[in-house]
């Protein structure tokens, strides 16, 4: 079933569209889960809040064309929050404390010039992230959004780990300098 169907089931509610949805990015969504939080079950649980999270955050987006990426990045989000809240398990209480005191500083998500300033920044990095060459764009987003090892990586395009190294510190550089010519304070 192609992702314009995919997205229609979930527009009218029908409950198939999580079924379909996981035929078709099942395997991928866990792996991308279990990459970041290293253990199978927490993994699979990774997997289906994101299909609760699909089904109630698709009727306001409608993701036809990149429902992949839309997943994905949910699948991301609820995986890291899994490993902050495993971590923060470990925490002794008065840390804790502190941390929730300190979020309530924090700006709230749906903060307008917040949410600006993230579609501005979106476009800096897709930019930034266009004008390198395949291989090293491959590398980077292995590394910064699937959270992939450095000898993983060397693995996957078959070259020295010191090579994805010296890759990766001069696309943080290049970054930082783009970031900076267009006035982000880093």
């Amino acid at each position: 079933m192609d992702d314009n169907s995919i997205v229609e089931l979930y527009l009218r509610r029908d409950e198939d569209a999580v079924k379909q949805t996981a035929e078709k990015y099942g395997n991928r969504l866990r792996a991308l889960a279990y990459g970041i939080v290293d253990d199978r079950q927490t993994a699979e649980e990774c997997e289906n809040d994101t299909y609760m999270q699909a089904w109630n955050t698709i009727p306001p987006h409608e993701p036809r064309i990149y429902l992949y990426a839309f997943l994905a990045r949910i699948t991301r989000h609820v995986s890291l929050n899994r490993c902050r809240d495993r971590d923060r398990l470990k925490r002794k209480a008065f840390i804790c404390e502190l941390s929730d005191e300190m979020e309530q500083c924090i700006p709230a998500v749906d903060d307008t010039a917040r949410c600006i300033d993230d579609i501005m920044l979106s476009k800096a990095i897709n930019s930034f992230l266009g004008a390198l060459d395949e291989e090293k764009r491959n590398i980077f987003v292995r590394r910064y959004w699937y959270l992939d090892s450095i000898s993983d990586i060397s693995k996957r395009f078959a070259v020295t780990e010191s090579k994805v190294k010296i890759i990766l510190f001069r696309c943080r550089k290049q970054l930082r300098e783009q970031l900076e010519k267009e006035d982000y304070t880093l």
